[in-house]
């Protein structure tokens, strides 16, 4: 249970982070309250744990004729994705292209993976 705690902070973070440096740039928040995040944070995990594993699977052949550049395609479907089931409960943003998207994706996955180093020493 500790460690689903600390993943949902880190992703409600990351998440934070990435439409803070966007948000005049594409992104745009439906809410300004930080809890809004964790929620947010909690739809963007499930999307990754039920959505990502079928579209890495269904596009195994583009993953390995890319050498992998094509997850990025995917995590940028996935945060568009969640926020856009996010702005449906009040809680997400709105992307306005590729870019911002694409982008938005890019920060959030950096932001986890540093703060995952960071707290790896709280998650075991």
């Amino acid at each position: 249970m500790r460690k689903f705690i600390i993943r949902l902070i880190i992703n409600a973070v990351a998440l934070y982070v990435a439409v803070a440096i966007l948000q005049n740039h594409g992104i745009t928040p439906t809410s300004q309250h930080w809890y809004d995040y964790l929620w947010l944070a909690l739809i963007f995990g499930v999307i990754n744990a039920v959505i990502k594993p079928l579209l890495v699977i269904a596009s195994c052949p583009l993953l390995v004729l890319t050498l992998g550049l094509g997850t990025l395609l995917i995590n940028t479907l996935l945060f568009y994705l969640a926020g856009w089931i996010g702005t449906q409960f009040g809680v997400g943003f709105t992307v306005t292209g590729f870019v911002p998207a694409f982008l938005g994706a890019l920060i959030v996955s950096v932001v986890s993976f540093f703060l995952s180093a960071i707290l790896r020493e709280e998650m075991h």
